[in-house]
């Protein structure tokens, strides 16, 4: 399988997308918590001339831009059995939408998972395709993000629907 990327300067800074063979494995901030070794991403290619993380790059523009809401991209994380089931909860978070540690808990099973959950939501090595900066804290406050709670807010700021993005007073 070959393991190759691109970095892509965007509004949110550099960003590291990760292809392995045919999917999209990776997208990684700068200074990303748990940003895995330079060594795993493979060596690195021109955007042009990977259809795969040429497209990749293409959807993340145009979903930075505003033109953009979901994403349709081959994805594969790599995980254990229970982060994938939260990261399977992430996926279908609708843009604009929130949820919690707590609710995703529920889902899995049982709500005193919400301390796991976040750590699964935390290692989701492919954020904003997968978007766990959907995910926040019970009260609605922003909680751990790895690309940073700044790029967070600015995700979810990105995301909201006019009417309350209108009635917003900062």
């Amino acid at each position: 399988m070959s393991t190759r990327h691109i970095v892509i300067e965007t509004r949110l800074g550099p960003i590291t997308l990760v292809a392995k063979g045919e999917t999209i494995a990776g997208l990684y901030f700068r200074h990303h918590v748990r940003r895995p070794s330079q060594e795993t991403f493979g060596p690195e290619v021109a955007g042009s001339t990977d259809p795969l993380l040429n497209e990749a790059a293409r959807q993340l523009r145009h979903y930075l831009a505003g033109r953009r809401r979901q994403f349709d991209l081959p994805l594969a994380a790599e995980g254990d059995a229970f982060q994938h089931a939260v990261w399977d909860i992430v996926k279908s978070i609708q843009c604009g939408d929130t949820t919690t540690y707590g609710r995703i808990a529920e889902q899995v099973g049982d709500r005193s998972l919400a301390q796991r959950v976040g750590q699964a939501v935390g290692a989701n090595p492919l954020c904003v395709f997968v978007p766990c900066h959907r995910v926040v804290g019970s009260n609605g406050s922003l909680t751990g993000y790895a690309g940073g709670l700044e790029r967070k807010q600015a995700l979810l700021e990105l995301e909201e629907p006019p009417a309350v993005s209108a009635g917003r007073l900062f």
